[in-house]
């Protein structure tokens, strides 16, 4: 912060992603004379659900704060715009995913992570989980699920507060891969390796089923809000570990995962980053 405070005269605009960035952009904004644009892209009802209730006053107060001193907020969630809107100009928008790298993934790619798994007794089915490893994901019903498929592996992708969990199940049961947290440029590789994607949190916006999608994965996802972005694009399951381990089975037999595809491709950078280049002129203008 201290470097960026002395070449203020190399910046025209100050952009912060919530949460760190928007308050690192806010401080930054009282000593650089250009504006800021917050860049609100998680709910505070997530930071209740994943931290608390008492933790989460300071931090909607400072976003807040925030949100005043920028020129103009992004925001991705509905339930967020009138929050921000009543302090701020405001424009809603979208996750984007890189498409292309998804879709496509380079050669070499593909490659190393065909040899990284070489290393597991991988099923002939494969469904995958890549985030956090936190309860908000139901994580423990996903494992559990194992005990009702039949030649499935499960493949986990990331860290968290359940991560010895992970590694325990995986460690006792060889059904359960866990190679950990693996570089991001690597996870379109792995999604080419597996059948099924897997995201189980009440999210419409989550963006590992834009990635999934992208990649040609029938995904499995939670019940919930999700339905009226994804309509019957998708599979849709409750927490239930048999439940998810049905439909599952009944995700890896879809035979339209070219619609999904072709509805994610809307939302590639791309396409989003028209919206950051009209506020990001107005705000310099």
């Amino acid at each position: 912060m201290v470097q960026t405070v002395r070449d203020q005269w190399d910046y025209d605009a100050i952009v912060g992603t919530t949460r760190a960035g928007a308050l690192a952009g806010s401080t930054l904004r009282y000593h650089l004379d250009c504006p800021l644009v917050v860049d609100h892209v998680d709910p505070i009802a997530q930071f209740v659900t994943t931290h608390s209730r008492l933790s989460a006053i300071p931090v909607r107060r400072l976003e807040n704060i925030a949100f005043r001193l920028s020129s103009h907020t992004l925001y991705v969630y509905e339930e967020e715009r009138e929050r921000v809107c009543r302090r701020t100009e405001c424009t809603k928008t979208t996750l984007g995913v890189d498409y292309d790298r998804f879709a496509t993934p380079d050669p070499d790619i593909l490659s190393d992570v065909r040899e990284a798994l070489s290393e597991y007794d991988l099923a002939d089915n494969v469904a995958v989980y890549v985030g956090g490893l936190e309860p908000l994901y139901n994580i423990e019903p996903l494992l559990a699920s194992v005990d009702h498929l039949s030649d499935w592996s499960l493949l986990v992708l990331g860290t968290g507060s359940l991560h010895d969990s992970v590694r325990k199940r995986a460690e006792n049961d060889p059904s359960v891969v866990f190679p950990g947290t693996v570089p991001h440029e690597t996870v379109p590789g792995y999604l080419h390796q597996a059948d099924v994607g897997l995201s189980l949190v009440d999210d419409p916006y989550t963006l590992k089923v834009l990635e999934y999608g992208a990649a040609g994965l029938p995904p499995v996802v939670l019940s919930g809000r999700a339905r009226s972005r994804f309509g019957g694009l998708v599979t849709y399951s409750d927490a239930d570990p048999r439940a998810i381990a049905d439909n599952i089975s009944r995700a890896a037999e879809r035979t339209d995962g070219a619609a999904l595809q072709q509805y994610v491709s809307q939302f590639d950078w791309g396409s989003v980053a028209d919206d950051y280049e009209q506020v990001l002129r107005e705000v310099v203008d």
